[in-house]
């Protein structure tokens, strides 16, 4: 009988061995609750008051899809930014994206298109395009007319990641998402991920970086505890600090963002090689400061207080927002240190993929893993907030929202003279 409980705890053992080590997470949520609100009466898509918004589709770098999403020879439908999308990934394993209607007759080549070689098919009359959108080939003609061409957008994987080029006035990407050393030489391994559809503006989910306030109002009651015993343990947030990395002067206001002085910077020179320069560099400050204002960063402390006496699970949290769409969080604790990526992709115009995806030291996972269920938990807070809010255009501020409005000023780059509003981009999407 004693064997036996040995061999039952063994197997235990190794099955919570195994689930602490090698489980992946993927938190998948649909957080629109369209019915639920109409059924409560609730404010729904339909009455919902949005408020005079800013442009709907910043220009940036916005990731479509996971590299794990679509394997050699494999293409796949995306459709975000009010553009269709036909991403195929080539024989020898290289990430192209084009529009994803044919320009002979309108077939969506990403809907059973076939991938040939280093070229996308089209499943209709098996015309044949190159990364560069250019027809390659057509199966029943002697010529191929210089005209026969799609759209090619420009895009870039990395970190695991595949991200497209938009941009309203069609310019050429000055930067792009840069790797982490981390991640890319394999150091660190994935650990789990989440996905959620939110019904907001994509400038609210970046904001919460900017507003400190909402920290303990949103994020200071523990998980899983009621407001009636809150004295058993809460959230603190401290030393939170969100800044430009460079000067950012805005045509709006006076007011300048000192750049900080040790800040190392990732530029892209001439078109093609990336050259990593410092802004303490006297010399290098102007283009510097040229290249870095899609940058911004955040700072602050982590930790849960027991009985408002004890302090646990202290954590360092250095968040960078690069672009409109794309965020790093390097999270340093006291077992080590773990990385999380965050994307956010307008669908539509008021309605958002984000997800995140965990990276740590492979002997880090169990405790990576803790970190990033408490990360999707609090996420869901902020997106109960996002789901039901109005965008104010002018709010009533005090002076501890300064950097709601200096935020408001760094996020403005994104937006040009042809940027999408609401109402045109709904327009656009009617058939």
């Amino acid at each position: 009988m004693f064997g036996w409980y040995v061999g039952i705890a063994a197997t235990l053992l190794a099955f919570f061995i195994y689930m602490a080590y090698f489980f992946k997470f993927n938190w998948v949520r649909d957080m629109r609750d369209e019915g639920k609100s109409h059924r409560n009466g609730g404010l729904g898509p339909k009455n919902r008051k949005v408020g005079k918004l800013p442009p709907v589709y910043p220009n940036g770098w916005f990731a479509l899809l996971e590299s794990s999403q679509i394997k050699r020879g494999q293409v796949k439908h995306v459709s975000a930014l009010g553009e269709n999308f036909a991403v195929f990934r080539t024989e020898k394993d290289v990430v192209n994206i084009l529009d994803a209607y044919c320009p002979h007759l309108g077939a969506n080549m990403a809907e059973g298109g076939r991938v040939r070689g280093e070229c996308l098919e089209c499943p209709f009359h098996s015309w044949s395009f190159r990364a560069d959108g250019y027809c390659d080939s057509i199966p029943y003609a002697e010529k191929v007319p210089h005209i026969a061409r799609t759209r090619a957008w420009k895009s870039c994987e990395v970190n695991h990641l595949i991200f497209v080029w938009y941009h309203a006035e069609s310019a050429e990407p000055d930067w792009r998402p840069q790797p982490q050393m981390c991640i890319a030489n394999g150091k660190w391994r994935f650990q789990g991920r989440n996905e959620f559809l939110i019904t907001c503006h994509v400038q609210d989910i970046a904001e919460n970086g900017a507003d400190y306030a909402h920290l303990s109002a949103v994020h200071g009651p523990a998980m899983f505890l009621t407001d009636n015993i809150s004295w058993l343990a809460r959230h603190s947030w401290t030393n939170a600090l969100w800044r430009p990395q460079c000067s950012y002067k805005s045509s709006e206001t006076d007011a300048d963002v000192d750049m900080d002085a040790d800040t190392e910077v990732q530029i892209k020179l001439n078109g093609s090689s990336i050259h990593a320069i410092s802004s303490g560099d006297g010399n290098h400050l102007e283009i510097t400061e040229k290249r870095a204002k899609h940058k911004a960063g955040i700072q602050l402390h982590h930790s849960l207080i027991l009985f408002e006496r004890f302090t646990v699970l202290g954590l360092n949290v250095s968040v960078e927002q690069i672009g409109p769409g794309y965020v790093e969080m390097m999270i340093n604790t006291s077992f080590g240190p773990m990385c999380i990526l965050q994307t956010v992709t307008p669908l539509e115009p008021l309605l958002q993929r984000v997800t995140h995806q965990i990276f740590s030291p492979p002997w880090l996972a169990p405790y990576a893993t803790m970190v990033f269920l408490g990360e999707c938990l609090m996420f869901e807070r902020d997106i109960a907030i996002w789901n039901h809010k109005k965008y104010e255009r002018q709010p009533t501020l005090v002076r501890e929202d300064r950097t709601i409005l200096a935020y408001r000023r760094w996020y403005s780059q994104f937006y040009s003279a042809n940027s999408p509003t609401y109402q045109t981009a709904t327009n656009n999407l009617q058939w």
